[in-house]
């Protein structure tokens, strides 16, 4: 990972703790006029959580392409694979209907054997002339002369018509001995565009245009997808971990591409708004695609989850702490820790190794993930109340639930394509990993509003 991506994520750190401080703050004088003092806790798990990174959703593909392109003036009478099967080089994919080109070839072979006998009668005919020429008087040599040249003419014409009628029967003969399409190369067949079957081909829609086309198996890369909302996130030359979805422990390493803005692929969606009226929204969603340092272990149309590479892989596993929250850390470091009654207590801490990048210490012992604890303040001491309340509780602020507007809703039955990324406010959790309880009425952890 590069430095400056690492300095960036710990300035992040950095930035999230001082909102988190001007909550203490607004906690604090807003209940001076109560004349009690809060203390806003967060979870010790979402220290590890902070610098996570959201997952998207990405599918195995191949490095090489065929696409193969239907002859538009001839009918496909027999499609041979289907979508998902395997092909070697030499398989046949589809054949040509021959029908219409075995009567043209009929027709050919007639119009060739025509004008071969038109050519013997002109031959006949011109050698007649040029007897007859002979024996003629001088007053009628011209007009022999005139004859002559004209069954010449129409005997080089006739010669022409042969020649490009023996083209056409050539032709002809192999498009019946091709009428079979066969595969180039080794792969698994990705999509079969059958239009005249009432399968329309769309344009517009971000798929191929191709009759057929067909993935090479060997070297891979994954595909993604992200819309405009989070199109920022993808920078290229990034690095990137590719996860499996069934094996946690089953992990690829490769590097970001730029996203393909030149190729958008428009879903629209009918919505009901107010329970009247249709309404229609159009999400515009742009691929991105991830090279891979090694394929070894994936398989062709795998989905899996691409998510950013922050480095935290080779750190190792524990609990980890941001700095700014243990105090006296030259000393005997401590921390405020929510005790069981809902109030301040300070606890001792054994610190480990240094993250210099993240801004975190490796906590040894003293803390637990399920922990709550505090940004020191100077009017801490034990026994002050605590607080999970967020900033925008605390001023009044409309709180966000993410919910539809009234009357309106999801086309019922109708679910989040898997292929598509999961939305910018969510990620997925880790398995084995529980969610921190809220308590009611709290806004969710890490969302902090300012004015």
């Amino acid at each position: 990972m590069q430095k400056k991506q690492k300095i960036i994520i710990g300035a992040c750190t950095v930035l999230c703790i001082g909102v988190i401080g001007a909550g203490i703050f607004f906690v604090q004088h807003k209940d001076k006029g109560n004349k009690e003092e809060l203390a806003y806790v967060m979870s010790v798990s979402s220290m590890n959580d902070m610098a996570g990174t959201q997952k998207l959703a990405g599918v195995v593909e191949s490095q090489k392409t065929l696409d193969i392109q239907k002859d538009a003036e001839r009918e496909v009478k027999e499609i041979l694979v289907k979508t998902g099967d395997e092909v070697d080089v030499g398989t046949p994919l589809f054949t040509y209907d021959t029908e219409k080109l075995e009567a043209d070839l009929q027709q050919a072979n007639l119009d060739l054997e025509r004008a071969d006998n038109d050519m013997k009668n002109q031959k006949d005919q011109i050698a007649q002339l040029e007897k007859e020429k002979k024996k003629a008087p001088e007053k009628e040599q011209l007009s022999y002369t005139t004859q002559i040249q004209s069954a010449q003419m129409d005997l080089k014409k006739s010669e022409y018509e042969k020649k490009a009628k023996e083209v056409e029967i050539n032709r002809i003969k192999s498009q019946i001995e091709n009428s079979t399409v066969t595969s180039e190369m080794k792969g698994v067949v990705k999509s079969v565009n059958n239009s005249q079957n009432g399968e329309s081909i769309n344009p517009y829609d971000g798929s191929s245009q191709a009759f057929m086309t067909i993935l090479a198996t060997g070297e891979y890369r994954i595909k993604g997808k992200v819309n405009e909302q989070n199109i920022t996130q993808i920078v290229e030359g990034a690095p990137a971990i590719i996860r499996s979805r069934v094996d946690e422990n089953a992990v690829w390493k490769g590097t970001y591409t730029a996203v393909d803005t030149k190729n958008p692929n428009n879903n629209t969606e009918n919505m009901m708004y107010g329970g009247n009226e249709d309404r229609q929204m159009t999400s515009t969603s742009y691929p991105f695609y991830v090279e891979l340092e090694s394929s070894e272990g994936l398989l062709l149309g795998q989905h899996v989850y691409i998510e950013q590479d922050t480095g935290l892989e080779e750190r190792e596993e524990g609990i980890w702490l941001d700095e700014a929250f243990i105090a006296d850390v030259d000393k005997k470091p401590y921390v405020w820790v929510e005790s069981k009654k809902g109030t301040l207590e300070k606890r001792t801490v054994v610190l480990g190794i240094h993250d210099e990048n993240m801004l975190q210490y490796k906590i040894e012992s003293g803390l637990k993930s399920s922990d709550y604890v505090a940004y020191p303040q100077e009017f801490f001491k034990e026994g002050v109340k605590t607080t999970h309340e967020m900033v925008e509780d605390i001023m009044g602020m409309p709180e966000d639930d993410g919910a539809m507007p009234e009357g309106e809703m999801m086309p019922e039955g109708e679910a989040v394509p898997e292929e598509e990324m999961i939305p910018e406010e969510e990620t997925i959790p880790e398995e084995g990993e529980g969610e921190a309880v809220t308590p009611e009425g709290a806004v969710p952890e890490g969302e902090i509003t300012v004015e």
